[in-house]
């Protein structure tokens, strides 16, 4: 799960397998929160209620903590969550047209009927379907590539009705594809009720599962499943079960616990159907145990002893086990190993040995060949072996920064890939790559509604050099007929920067809305991803975190010097842990931007990071440190955006959450603008905009999703003096 960043785009993945304020107050009836008058709008101002907390002889206090509800239901709290939302939409009221305009837009740009390419997995191909006006997607599948004879297995826009947030996962079909699995839920807080369903007469059967992660996994018999169960404090999985069809959830049988809560856990099958893994996942470690898929009674078997630092994944290949893993290599190998003698590490023999400068990201099996994908300079790349011969193959393409990805390639005997690819200026495409000859075949290329032309765009790939020397990639779009490079340009900013994760430069249709309007956007490729290889990870988290933060204005100071953007015109972007860079930059370099948007924030660092309750804490020790430690809390303290607020002029800000987020929880951002508000000695707006129905993702649909954007947009276009 982890604070993971709001949507800036995804690949698309196998089927079924984002002051100085006026003297007059007033005191709001039957709640706690004051109001001050700005601009005919009032802002809520929240009462102070000193909270103390004290460890290693430092005492903090907290005058915000009050705002913290794990119920979501105290009246106080939800009056002025709703007093800041009033204030919001007040403030932005001017934009509501700009907001329309924008949406429409933004929604004029989607292909409504719309079909995904189909996946194969067993005897059926699958595909997704959207029609319309309809938010949600119906799945389908068909005995052919071509769907002569379509079924449609799922129709979520019938399941969403009634609901304000919907959300389904999982769709695991059983061995024999007369039955599917899949999550449901209803609240956002990633909590699934699996239900199962018959395909051949379309009702539910009895059985429901309730508090799980959302997936199961099928024993081959068609009647035992596999689900993880998940800790309804924590949000954290923490238990596998074994369930017979037809029997009561309380009979189930619990096959493994995970007493470690620095552990994640996730669930899959080999690909050859034989094997069912538990895959173990802390920030520093990884690790699986390993059952049979034919044995009802069968438990799990640790591959070999979990071990820190010690990193790897298996993919099972007739009877030997392919491994990638940071075993004596920082920037991962492949090994390989014969399945009765994988417990010991010494029998496992390299297949790609280790380098300094190129990271091994992953592979694809197949019987005839391996597939693996590297990352070097930044940019990633497969490389086809034929596991007969010998003979690699670079699967070439032609952008000069892009993303690329396998997915669905669930046939072990086919010898066609299927890729999805994407730049900044090339829309997502998927592609069967023939692994013998290296010939692509486009199946799909995502349709861009109205006057969309791929040659009115171009984007680059820069190296900026940060303050201690280190060269920053920087990935960037523009409009070619707007862009002057003169510094005039209005630039947006984006960054993320933690959990190694890696912001790969995507096309996405909405973004045009500010590239028309001659908007530069930017990746920042901070430190804390993994864009230059594994080391970039480590120098950006733990002790050297403050890299991220030094990294991503550095690179704003050098896109304003060489003219890329106007220095009173930059604006930044980023969300969940993202957001605490946005935090932690506004403490830092305020001056340099003009506005901010901090989406779901994760911004109460020390305390979070000290309250085992609050979910992915214990995990995440390995990411931040463990403030029960002096050296990490020293060190979170010192850059925690909520303890770090303080008396000076702050940009711009529109803060977002959704008050059953499950990853950071709504308080820490309540508590960061109630902080910001009291101490910031400028004029500038800051404005606070709640889901009260949405999580970590945000809205269910996919169109409301867009309303999401377009206040974002309508925000930043206000300020930059862009008004239509």
């Amino acid at each position: 799960m982890k604070r993971t960043p709001f949507a800036l785009a995804a690949l698309s993945l196998a089927i079924l397998s984002g002051c100085n304020q006026a003297p007059e107050e007033t005191k709001k009836s039957n709640t706690q929160v004051k109001t001050v008058q700005v601009a005919q709008a009032v802002a809520p101002v929240a009462k102070k209620v000193p909270h103390e907390m004290t460890i290693h002889g430092d005492t903090r206090i907290d005058d915000y903590y009050w705002l913290r509800d794990d119920e979501r239901k105290a009246p106080e709290v939800i009056n002025y969550l709703e007093a800041e939302n009033t204030y919001t939409d007040a403030m932005l009221a001017h934009t509501k047209t700009l907001q329309s305009e924008l949406f429409e837009e933004l929604k004029g740009r989607i292909q409504k009927d719309d079909d995904s390419v189909p996946v194969k997995n067993g005897d059926y191909f699958y595909s997704t379907q959207t029609r319309g006006d309809n938010e949600y997607t119906t799945y389908l599948r068909s005995s052919d590539f071509a769907g002569t004879d379509q079924q449609v297995i799922l129709d979520v826009n019938e399941l969403a009705k009634g609901h304000d947030y919907y959300a389904v996962s999982g769709l695991d079909v059983s061995p024999k594809g007369n039955l599917m699995a899949y999550g449901e839920d209803t609240v956002s807080r990633r909590i699934y009720s699996v239900k199962i369903k018959d395909l051949t007469t379309g009702k539910l059967l009895e059985d429901t599962l309730e508090g799980t992660n959302g997936g199961i996994v099928w024993a081959n018999d068609n009647k035992t499943v596999y689900y993880i169960k998940k800790d309804l404090q924590t949000l954290l999985g923490y238990q596998v079960y074994r369930h017979t069809l037809g029997t009561s959830q309380a009979d189930d049988e619990l096959i493994y616990e995970e007493t470690d809560t620095s552990y994640y856990m996730g669930m899959s099958k080999s690909k050859d159907e034989s094997e069912i893994y538990i895959w173990h996942s802390s920030t520093a470690a990884s690790g699986v145990s390993v059952l049979s898929a034919d044995d009802t009674k069968a438990m799990p078997k640790r591959l070999i002893e979990r071990e820190a630092g010690l990193e790897y994944d298996i993919s099972k290949l007739g009877n030997t086990y392919y491994i990638v893993t940071n075993l004596d290599a920082v920037n991962f190998q492949l090994m390989k190993v014969d399945i009765d003698k994988a417990g010991d590490k010494a029998n496992w023999q390299s297949v790609i040995p280790a380098r300094d400068d190129i990271k091994l990201e992953g592979i694809d099996l197949f019987n005839d060949y391996l597939v693996y994908q590297e990352r070097e300079m930044g940019q990633s790349k497969l490389i086809a072996r034929d596991l007969k011969t010998g003979k690699e193959l670079p699967l070439s393409f032609n952008d000069s920064a892009y993303t690329i990805g396998t997915y669905g390639n669930n046939d072990i005997d086919s010898s066609t890939l299927r890729v999805y690819y994407t730049s900044m200026t090339t829309p997502g495409s998927s592609y069967d790559v023939d692994l013998a000859t290296g010939d692509k075949t486009l199946l799909k290329q995502q349709v861009v509604l109205g006057d969309f032309n791929a040659d009115n765009y171009a984007s680059e790939r820069i190296f900026v050099t940060a303050r201690d020397g280190i060269r920053v990639p920087v990935s960037l779009v523009y409009r070619k007929d707007t862009f002057k490079k003169d510094g005039t340009n209005p630039l947006l900013q984006y960054g993320y920067g933690s959990y190694g994760a890696t912001m790969d430069p995507t096309f996405s249709s909405s973004r045009l809305s500010l590239l028309d309007r001659g908007f530069v956007f930017a990746i920042a490729h901070v430190r804390g991803s993994q864009m230059l290889g594994r080391p970039w990870y480590e120098d950006g988290k733990l002790l050297t975190k403050k890299n991220t933060f030094n990294d991503f204005v550095d690179v704003t100071k050098a896109l304003v010097s060489q003219k890329y953007g106007a220095k009173d015109e930059i604006f930044a972007l980023g969300g969940s842990a993202g957001g605490l860079l946005m935090g932690a930059v506004a403490n830092q370099a305020p001056e340099l931007y003009k506005g901010m948007v901090a989406a779901v924030p994760f911004v109460d660092v020390v305390t979070t990071m000290l309250d085992a309750s609050i979910p992915l804490t214990t995990n995440e020790y390995g990411e931040w440190g463990n403030p029960n430690e002096k050296a990490y809390y020293d060190y979170m303290l010192s850059y925690s955006p909520y303890d770090q607020v303080s008396k000076q002029a702050y940009p711009n800000m529109l803060v977002t959450t959704g008050l059953h987020d499950s990853q950071v929880q709504y308080f820490e951002p309540a508590k960061w603008v109630a902080k910001l508000r009291d101490y910031k000695t400028d004029d500038n707006k800051l404005l606070f905009k709640i889901d009260m129905e949405a999580g970590h993702g945000g809205a269910s649909g996919r169109f409301k999703r867009l309303e999401d954007t377009a206040l974002n947009y309508a925000f930043m276009l206000d300020l930059a003096g862009i008004k239509k």
